[in-house]
């Protein structure tokens, strides 16, 4: 092992070895991600998606980073707000650039159709493709926790903002209750890898989801790390109890 331990669903893995192994998990359900999330979710991320786009609020000219935005999910979003901004008050295209690990997903993306204001590329997020100070706004939506360092993961996010610049991350977090998180750690452990065989083909696939889900931090953890990454003004709403948080930063 060349260094601390990596996590990799309840695994403790080389950390040179977990990018191949998210990676795999990823080219395996690219084709179906989207279907999967509505799934077992029962569409709720939709809601949970909404209400983070409408925090950003995009707008006309600004440069947004979509960072693990593979199929496109949330930067369509943040396209049509902005073009509907731009509408009512003028002003030029916003720049939205979605930035993913997985050469799959993003194919998944692209293959459902762009937006003019979206430019796709493949990337890491500890060493994202793009200069310093570039970004009005970053964002990631259910992707941090695959990253091999987060720590590093988030100082890179405020390396690309704009002084005043916004960062926000959804993430699966830790029910803020013990009767809730009893029935959600039943439903992810029997039921969510029960739907990834049955509908994507892939138990394994899904038990890894439910895996990372229980190993990343919970809220306030994550918001101490955000903190550590010297971004200011941090902040966390819990949506559905605590199943998932929409943690909020500013670059000072």
């Amino acid at each position: 092992m060349t260094g601390p331990a990596a996590t990799f669903g309840f695994r403790d893995v080389d950390p040179e070895a977990k990018p191949g192994l998210v990676r795999g998990v990823f080219d395996r359900v690219a084709r179906r991600y989207d279907l999967m999330n509505d799934l077992m979710s029962g569409g709720v991320h939709r809601l949970w998606k909404d209400a983070v786009a409408a925090r950003l609020n995009p707008q006309p000219g600004e440069t947004i980073v979509d960072c693990a935005g593979g199929t496109g999910d949330m930067a369509r979003r943040f396209a049509k707000m902005a073009r509907r901004a731009q509408l009512r008050r003028g002003g030029s295209d916003a720049r939205i650039f979605v930035v993913d690990y997985n050469a799959e997903m993003i194919g998944a993306g692209r293959a459902k159709g762009s937006e003019p204001e979206i430019a796709w590329a493949v990337g890491d997020a500890q060493r994202l493709p793009l200069p310093d100070a570039c970004a009005d706004a970053y964002v990631i939506a259910f992707g941090i926790r695959n990253v091999t360092d987060i720590s590093a993961a988030l100082r890179e996010a405020r390396r690309v903002l704009k002084p005043g610049g916004r960062f926000l991350c959804l993430e699966f977090s830790r029910p803020v209750t013990e009767p809730l998180q009893k029935a959600y750690d039943a439903y992810s452990f029997k039921v969510i890898p029960e739907i990834g065989a049955r509908f994507a083909g892939d138990r394994e696939a899904y038990q890894y989801l439910v895996e990372s889900i229980r190993r990343f931090p919970d809220q306030r953890r994550f918001a101490a790390m955000i903190g550590e990454a010297g971004f200011a003004r941090v902040d966390y709403t819990n949506f559905t109890g605590g199943v998932a948080a929409l943690h909020t930063a500013r670059v000072v």
